[in-house]
C-alpha cells in the first residue's frame, strides 16, 4: 500500500513539473518591437522605452501596490527598489543579486518562478532586463516612472 501511495505521488509530482501542465506559458511573445530589442542591445536600456512596456505587460497587473504577490511592487522605483523577507528585488548595478532577475529566470517548475500567471519573458526581455539592472536599473521620477495598473 504504501508503495502504491509512494508511486502516486512520484507520478503526480512529475507532472505537476511538465511545462505544458503549469498555468505559466513557457514563453511568451515579445512585448517589445524588433527595433526596441535591437536599440537595447546596441545602446543603453531606456526604462520607458525597454522596461516599461515588459512590466506593464507581464509584471504589474500582480505587482502593484494592491496585489503584492511575494510583498513586491513594481508601480513605482520606491516600491521596487525594497527589500523584503527574502532580500533585495533589485540591486541596481548587481542583478546577481536581484530577486527580480533570479525570479524571472527561475525554472518553470520552480515556486518563485515568475510570472506565476500568464506568459513567461521571452529571452530578449529577460535579457534587456539584466542589462538594464546591470546599468544601475535607471527609473525616471514622476509620470514617466509610474506603471500604469490598469485601474
Amino acid at each position: 500500500m504504501f508503495r502504491r501511495l509512494l508511486l502516486l505521488s512520484a507520478a503526480l509530482l512529475a507532472s505537476c513539473a511538465a511545462p505544458e501542465d503549469s498555468e505559466t506559458k513557457p514563453l511568451g511573445e515579445n512585448v517589445l518591437t524588433k527595433e526596441q530589442i535591437k536599440s537595447a542591445r546596441s545602446g543603453p536600456v531606456d526604462f520607458v522605452t525597454h522596461v516599461k512596456p515588459v512590466f506593464e505587460a507581464k509584471c504589474v497587473m500582480c505587482h502593484n501596490r494592491r496585489a503584492l504577490p511575494g510583498h513586491m511592487s513594481l508601480e513605482t522605483r520606491a516600491a521596487a527598489l525594497r527589500s523584503g523577507a527574502l532580500g533585495a528585488y533589485i540591486v541596481p548595478g548587481h542583478p546577481e543579486k536581484s530577486l527580480l532577475v533570479s525570479n524571472v529566470n527561475s525554472a518553470h517548475s520552480s515556486q518563485s518562478a515568475m510570472p506565476a500567471v500568464g506568459e513567461r519573458l521571452t529571452k530578449d526581455e529577460y535579457q534587456i532586463i539584466t542589462k538594464w539592472v546591470k546599468e544601475g536599473a535607471p527609473w525616471p521620477s514622476g509620470y514617466e516612472g509610474v506603471l500604469d495598473v490598469g485601474r
